[in-house]
């Protein structure tokens, strides 16, 4: 089991430790989960032995998840008993009744509480039942309960995109205590996928205070994801700030940040760690992919061309190490009379040069060394949402289309809770009067369809789960636009593959955590197709999760494949590229294939974007406060990556669609 202290820096911000706060960084989410589930398991444990109670302060939110899931496995494997536990959570929405779906009483049951041997009588929550009168009073009992078990023993955390912990907004002072409060617009957006719609958001909320969550003696504060990468740099290596409420753990004497490596991505250390003197001790070696990342960072922090660097600008940026190392190197040597700019700027100059083609699926009749494999290519595009694909990487799935390569798309999920209920009754409506001109086609039963679909969603209430009829309907909207945008793009009717995966079949934001059906959906297509590339979503910054699900049963697929000795073959020789969404784009040191577009390209990826007719306009989860349409957050990502390697020296592209290669 991986040791939160592993990756432990001192406390106290220098110049060579800009952290203000312990910090542990494990390889992934689940790992970091299983490393805090284990210390609130030690915990556990150690006060039972003496006979007391151990009083655990609980988080909601997709973050924690994974730590509860663990603490249930060690619950029903290992023997771990909750008797000896008193919980109490952050907060909750207010006003809430316990049984809705958004209700954090529900999510406690849901994901911990029903599942352990936990007393009721030890839960505690905020109550968003109480009236408007009854808060204030509810607020200070709360705060006298924990103090009257003397205090929270561990308090788990996560960390918001304004930087909140709890839902201490900006503004919370350290001292606040239990309280209702108003809840931040960010907030509330980044609430509206589990509200379907920020106007079903609450308003207000009851939360503990900062001064509450300092009173824990030990504090883990979980963040994962590029998204949350930013707040995180600036709660704990910028100033304590009332502005940013997760920056007071600075002060308190055990708290810990718990993180994957891409929320920590900008932390000083992994962003630019040559500024805090030598790199190797953070066990990293001036290697071709750091000499990458320095050289890109320098060209950026200069907004020079890579070959333009200078000795200079190498020395007066925190690169001196780099600068002599290569110095030394070429003394004596070829190149040596032109420094150690010159053979650096080059030697990364032509490593981006590489990254770009315009044959992702390789060249007809290439020589050894031009590019991979066969030609033509069985290729498998697989889609999270019905338009990933086209959003994504529309450019090179039709690129690849064109070039020959016998193209399959995979939607793996229905994308059936993301369309307009208006847009649903809207179908509803055409099958009805389809089917009066064309009574043969049985006009009775699309006449009852539409007649039921109209009066749920008339009496329907916020967040409500859909009626299997109407979930139904949006899903066939979904897939026949996904359908127009596929043919649009070149592939093959009988090469468009519906999978459904079940884990997405909840009619809710909230998923299921992917399954052996999941995977046996997955396998079966892989070993149909047998192909020799694959394209998956890489994008963990999807705010609603389903990209790191789907790209879950992708790996764990093509894993288990390998291992196979009947498949084993042409699954190893597999080659796994890593698109980007909507979100987020690949930074220029990670991307290994940089596929040009031209101008003509952009405007037929855009036409297969707008076939997604039920996303156009104003798609029902955008993600986060961004209120640009699909197509323009694609196109604006690709001309900002074309703009950026035409900025470091190479050739000037209208757009250009980034890729890394799976290492698995």
């Amino acid at each position: 089991m991986p040791s939160l202290y592993d990756d432990h820096i001192p406390k106290g911000a220098s110049p060579q430790h800009p952290e203000r706060v312990p910090v542990a960084v494990l390889e992934s989410n689940a790992l970091a989960s299983r490393a805090v589930a284990s210390e609130i398991a030690t915990l556990i444990r150690e006060r039972a032995a003496k006979g007391r109670r151990a009083v655990l302060g609980l988080a909601t939110g997709s973050t924690p998840v994974g730590v509860y899931d663990e603490l249930v496995r060690l619950h029903r494997e290992e023997g771990l008993s909750f008797a000896n536990v008193v919980t109490f959570n952050l907060d909750e929405y207010w006003p809430m009744r316990r049984e809705e779906l958004q209700s954090y009483h529900r999510f406690m049951r849901e994901h911990l509480f029903d599942h352990v041997d936990i007393a009721p009588d030890n839960w505690n929550l905020p109550d968003g039942e109480r009236p408007l009168a009854a808060v204030e009073q509810f607020c200070q009992q709360y705060e006298k309960k924990i103090a009257d078990l003397g205090g929270i023993d561990i308090q788990l955390l996560g960390i918001g995109r304004t930087g909140h912990i709890g839902f201490n907004e900006p503004g919370s002072s350290r001292d606040s205590r239990t309280r209702l409060i108003w809840l931040d617009h960010v907030t509330r957006m980044d609430a509206s996928s589990d509200f379907f719609g920020e106007w079903n958001v609450p308003r207000r909320a009851v939360t503990m205070g900062v001064g509450t969550i300092l009173g824990a003696r030990r504090v883990l504060l979980l963040a994962f994801g590029e998204h949350k990468a930013r707040i995180v740099r600036q709660a704990v290596e910028g100033p304590i700030s009332q502005s940013v409420s997760a920056s007071f753990l600075q002060e308190h004497p055990s708290a810990q940040y718990v993180l994957d490596p891409a929320s920590a991505a900008e932390l000083t250390r992994f962003k630019a760690p040559w500024l805090l003197g030598p790199i190797e001790r953070y066990g990293l070696a001036w290697d071709e992919r750091i000499t990458r990342k320095a050289t890109i960072w320098l060209a950026r922090e200069l907004k020079k061309p890579v070959l333009k660097l200078t000795n200079e600008d190498y020395n007066e940026h925190g690169l001196q190490e780099l600068l002599a190392n290569r110095v030394q190197e070429g003394a004596g040597g070829p190149g040596a009379s032109h420094g150690g700019a010159y053979a650096i700027n080059l030697e990364v100059f032509r490593s981006l040069h590489k990254t770009i083609t315009g044959w992702p699926g390789g060249k007809p009749n290439q020589r050894a060394g031009e590019g991979p494999g066969d030609f033509p290519k069985r290729v498998i595009v697989f889609s999270p949402h019905p338009d990933d694909d086209v959003i994504s990487m529309g450019g090179t799935f039709i690129r690849l289309c064109e070039q020959g390569h016998e193209v399959h798309v995979a939607y793996q999920t229905s994308g059936n809770i993301a369309v307009w209920d208006e847009s649903a009754l809207r179908h509803a409506d055409f099958v009805s009067e389809f089917a009066k001109a064309f009574p043969q086609m049985g006009a009775d039963v699309a006449e009852r369809i539409e007649e039921s679909v109209e009066t749920f969603i008339r009496s329907k209430k916020p967040g409500a789960i859909d009626t299997p009829e109407l979930q139904r309907i949006k899903g066939l909207i979904r897939r026949t636009e996904a359908r127009a945008g596929a043919r649009y793009s070149g592939v093959r009717e009988e090469n468009i593959h519906f999978l459904d995966l079940p884990f997405y079949e909840t009619g809710r934001v909230k998923k299921k955590p992917i399954g052996e059906e999941d995977l046996a959906i997955t396998m079966e297509l892989l070993k149909r197709v047998k192909p020799q590339q694959v394209y998956a979503a890489g994008d963990l910054s999807d705010p609603h999760g389903t990209h790191r699900v789907c790209l879950d049963a992708v790996l764990r697929s093509i894993e288990r494949l390998r291992a196979d000795p009947k498949e084993s073959s042409w699954a190893s020789e597999c080659v796994v590229w890593l698109y980007r969404g909507a979100w987020q784009e690949w930074e220029p040191e990670e991307i290994e294939m940089a596929v040009p577009l031209s101008p003509d390209e952009v405007v037929r990826k855009r036409m297969a974007i707008f076939k997604h007719e039920s996303q156009k306009d104003r798609a029902l989860f955008p993600g986060p406060t961004d209120v640009r349409e699909f197509w323009q957050r694609a196109e604006d990502r690709n001309r900002a990556t074309a703009k950026l390697y035409d900025m470091l020296g190479l050739a000037e592209y209208e757009a250009i669609e980034g890729f890394v290669r799976w290492k698995g």
